[in-house]
């Protein structure tokens, strides 16, 4: 499916407030209400658009410690890797990447306990995993940078 500047525009829009109505939407990329509906539906029925979720504050919602780990893994079991990962409830995020590691991982825990217990009891015990580093996150922030 091609993607065109009103597709893009949409998108955009979308990312800043996907519980945006029709109308709102249609006006803020100049098409009809009915063009703007018959985009998202194409958007999301091609596979661009894959869901629609809500963003939340880490350490609001609970999650007062938050790390990135890397993972050298053995090759043969990524499949396996992925999955196992997927299932940890901590785990917030999995890229499988290149370079001098193979997994990144985004982790959120209550706090650095809870952190440690998922990193070495969860994730290093896992087969296939060869070497891990954890890379605590100070302060993050999800919508962007605010401003001061």
């Amino acid at each position: 499916m091609s993607v065109d500047d009103i597709d893009r525009a949409i998108l955009e829009v979308l990312r800043e407030d996907a519980r945006v109505s029709m109308t709102s939407l249609a006006e803020a990329v100049h098409i009809s209400r009915a063009g703007a509906h018959a985009r998202v539906k194409r958007l999301v029925d091609s596979g661009v658009i894959v869901n629609f979720t809500v963003q939340t504050d880490p350490v609001r919602a609970g999650a007062h410690a938050s790390a990135y780990v890397t993972l050298q893994i053995d090759q043969t079991g990524w499949k396996e890797i992925r999955s196992t990962l997927g299932a940890i409830e901590e785990v917030e995020h999995i890229a499988l990447v290149g370079g001098e590691f193979d997994v990144l991982l985004l982790v959120r825990a209550d706090d650095n306990s809870h952190l440690r217990r998922v990193v070495l009891e969860g994730i290093q015990k896992i087969p296939w995993v060869r070497s891990s580093r954890t890379i605590l996150i100070f302060e993050d922030f999800p919508g962007g940078v605010p401003e001061e």
